[in-house]
C-alpha cells in the first residue's frame, strides 16, 4: 500500500496538490508513520481559485504551508467516522466545520469521494481548496 503523498501522485488527479506539497516542503511529513487524515482538492477544484492565487501561494511558503496543512487531520477518520463529527481540528491549528446535510461537507467543500486508503492513513477527495481564516490570500489582478 502507497502512501498519501505517493497514492496522490499515481491518482493523476492531484497533481497542483503534489506540486504545492513538494514546494511547502511537506513531502517528508506526509510521507512518514501518520496516520493522517487528508482532504484533498483536486486540480478541478485548485482551478477554480481567483487566477493568481496558486501563483502566489507558491511564492510564499508559510501561507501556502498554513493552507496545506488546513487539510489535513491526526489520526485516520474514515467517513463512517467523519459523519459522526461537528468539526476536526487540523494540522494548522484551526477547526473544519462538518456538514452531512447534504452529502458530506468539510468546511465548504464537498467530498467527491471517501476513503482512500494509504499505508499512513487516508485521503477523501474534495471539490474546491480550503483557505485557513488566518491565510489571507492576495490574488494577482486579471
Amino acid at each position: 500500500m502507497k502512501n498519501i503523498v505517493e497514492t496522490a501522485i499515481q491518482a493523476g488527479a492531484f497533481n497542483t496538490l503534489v506540486q504545492a506539497i513538494k514546494a511547502a516542503d511537506l513531502v517528508e511529513t506526509l510521507s512518514i508513520e501518520g496516520p493522517f487524515t487528508v482532504c484533498a482538492p483536486t486540480d478541478e477544484a485548485f482551478s477554480k481559485l481567483p487566477s493568481g492565487t496558486i501563483d502566489s501561494l507558491l511564492k510564499d511558503k508559510e501561507s501556502l504551508k498554513q493552507v496545506l496543512l488546513y487539510h489535513v487531520a491526526s489520526g485516520q477518520a474514515m467517513s463512517r467516522d467523519i459523519v459522526k463529527l461537528k468539526s476536526v481540528k487540523t494540522l494548522q491549528g484551526e477547526e473544519l466545520k462538518i456538514d452531512i446535510t447534504h452529502g458530506v461537507k468539510v468546511g465548504d467543500a464537498q467530498v467527491t469521494q471517501p476513503d482512500i486508503e494509504c499505508s499512513n492513513g487516508v485521503i477523501h477527495v474534495i471539490d474546491r481548496v480550503l483557505i485557513p481564516k488566518s491565510v489571507h490570500m492576495h490574488a494577482a489582478p486579471r
